[in-house]
């Protein structure tokens, strides 16, 4: 793991780089007094977390925030300042975390466990929807006969536990074919393979079955474009206008998610 610290008061620098180095030993910390130096820095070196004074010389923290998400976009930003107003600002741009110095040990590490501490939500399905669509149960990947039969699950997910009746998805997963009879039995193929996955895996209580309908339950799913929705800060953070790129039903959703970062 690697830390980049910026502060231009020494002394809190130096308490700072302190602090990390006791509670994560092994990781490495580039700690710089100046943002243009934090951002040669940045572009040499792969960054987990960025820990930014807000008010330094030249460019501001927020300022500095944004040049370092151009660089590295997956980067977690943790405002370190003496001013309370600053919080405000700090969330509205969707870092990940927020310190007032001066920052103790034990405020670095609540928020070092708030980013990678295992998520205790009780789910055993967890729903990756950023950066690819992939699905996993008791943290194994689910692994879907037929890419179809995913991109139906994934439909469903989109959709947070409203019914989408049969003719719904099938034209949202095929919008150029006709309805056609070998075509609905195409669609009650994946369809019935979709379950039978889940069945095999032991989570198909995650399924709602209506009247010639599916839907999810979302509290059985620890998924991130739910926690996105619900203000999670990783969730926010892990966000890149990558939600299910590789559905072209998804885009509309891509972009009302890319609005809510606006």
């Amino acid at each position: 793991m690697n830390f980049l610290l910026t502060d231009d008061e020494p002394l809190q620098l130096q308490e700072l780089t302190s602090i990390l180095r006791r509670i994560r030993p092994e990781a490495q910390v580039f700690a710089y007094a100046w943002p243009d130096d934090a951002l040669e820095g940045a572009k040499l070196n792969s960054i987990d977390v960025a820990f930014l004074d807000i008010q330094t010389g030249g460019m501001s923290g927020l300022e500095l925030a944004l040049e370092l998400k151009k660089i590295q976009p997956g980067v977690h930003i943790i405002f370190v300042t003496g001013f309370s107003q600053y919080a405000v600002d700090a969330f509205a741009m969707h870092a990940s975390g927020y310190l007032l110095k001066p920052a103790t040990e034990e405020a670095v590490l609540r928020e070092l466990t708030f980013l990678y501490q295992e998520r205790k939500t009780g789910a055993r399905v967890r729903v990756k929807t950023f950066g690819g669509f992939d699905v996993y149960v008791d943290g194994e990947p689910l692994r879907f006969g037929r890419a179809k039969s995913k991109e139906l699950f994934a439909y469903l997910v989109d959709r947070r536990g409203s019914s989408v009746t049969t003719g719904e998805a099938y034209a949202a997963l095929f919008e150029d074919a006709e309805d056609t009879l070998s075509g609905k039995s195409y669609f009650r193929t994946i369809l019935h393979e979709m379950v039978n996955t889940l069945k095999k895996a032991g989570v198909e209580e995650i399924l709602v079955k209506g009247r010639n309908s599916y839907a999810v339950l979302p509290e059985k799913l620890d998924c991130d474009y739910y926690r996105f929705l619900q203000g999670d800060p990783a969730a926010v953070n892990a966000f890149q206008n990558d939600y299910m790129a590789a559905y072209s039903w998804a885009e509309i959703r891509n972009a009302e998610l890319g609005f809510k970062m606006e």
